[in-house]
């Protein structure tokens, strides 16, 4: 949780990773933060940041509620209308909030209390050093062998299972008997050592997104402030899978090399990482399919 600005002094790297996480990969709130920090005004109303965002009134509202309820500014009143207030320690500190926003790699690396980064040190590895990852599908997963006689023109699974019950799919194909409850502090929905990858088994951390999430799956849409990706990565694993019941954007790759990378470069071993679209959670389904069917099929609604 952020800390109270009142106490930057002892806090100011965890705030700045808060606002930076707060903004994430939404274009609309870092516009809307951008226009409220920019000039010498200390307040800007809801109209003013329309015009200078080019955003409609809906959004730019929607974008300063979160802002406010994440205390990056202060909600108040100016000739009638809601306006927004700058707080002199995130006025500071715009450029880096801002640039670690649009950089998960810098964010993951960013060094705060909680999640020290012993800046020093971290030079010296990186320096002598190149990063060991590695993309994956899942013709390349040994635990996924079976999937490989299923071709690739398999339509995709779209609503036919929950995220709970594909979740049980997966383990009951790696023989993974725990249980995995979620709850909002989690950093991976399926975490087991149970995978085999390149000859052996390994950790890997898996974030899977249900029918709940529509269209296609971009950064933006995972977790309450798109930070969910960032966050599988702080997973003490070697591999990162994310599952989607439907088409992934390239978006969600590109970052996840990113991140990727920099702990590769931290750990100093080899990171596996890749993605499980909607036609490979089909194939996955068509391979195994009695592990999907003790799982269940999600329950159609009645019409």
């Amino acid at each position: 949780m952020v800390q109270p600005v009142s106490d930057v002094g002892s806090n100011a790297e965890e705030n700045i990773a808060h606002a930076a996480k707060v903004l994430g990969r939404s274009a609309h709130r870092r516009s809307v933060f951008e226009a409220i920090y920019t000039g010498k005004r200390r307040a800007k109303k809801v109209s003013e940041l329309m015009r200078s965002t080019k955003l409609p009134h809906r959004r730019v509202l929607d974008a300063g509620k979160r802002l406010a309820d994440n205390r990056l500014v202060k909600t108040a009143k100016l000739d009638g209308e809601t306006a927004y207030e700058k707080i002199d320690f995130f006025q500071s500190n715009k450029r880096r909030i801002l640039g670690l926003a649009s950089s998960p790699a810098r964010l993951a690396a960013f060094p705060t209390k909680r999640n020290p980064r012993p800046t020093r040190v971290v030079h010296v590895r990186v320096s002598g050093q190149r990063a060991q990852i590695r993309h994956v599908t899942v013709d390349n997963i040994e635990s996924f062998g079976k999937v490989r006689k299923v071709g690739n023109s398999a339509p995709e699974i779209g609503n036919e299972y929950s995220e709970e019950n594909f979740k049980h799919g997966i383990q009951r194909i790696i023989g993974e008997g725990g249980r995995f409850k979620d709850w909002g502090g989690e950093v991976a929905d399926l975490f087991t050592t149970r995978f085999r990858l390149d000859g052996r088994r390994r950790p890997v951390a898996l974030a899977l997104k249900g029918p709940a999430t529509k269209g296609r799956l971009t950064p933006g849409k995972m977790g309450k402030n798109g930070d969910q990706v960032q966050r599988l990565f702080e997973a003490p694993a070697e591999g990162f899978l994310i599952q989607y019941c439907r088409q992934i954007e390239s978006s969600v790759l590109t970052q996840m090399k990113q991140l990727a990378i920099v702990k590769s470069l931290m750990t100093g071993a080899r990171v596996y990482y890749g993605l499980i679209d909607g036609n490979d959670s089909r194939r996955l389904v068509l391979a195994y399919p009695r592990a999907f069917a003790r799982a269940g099929r999600r329950k159609r609604r009645r019409a």
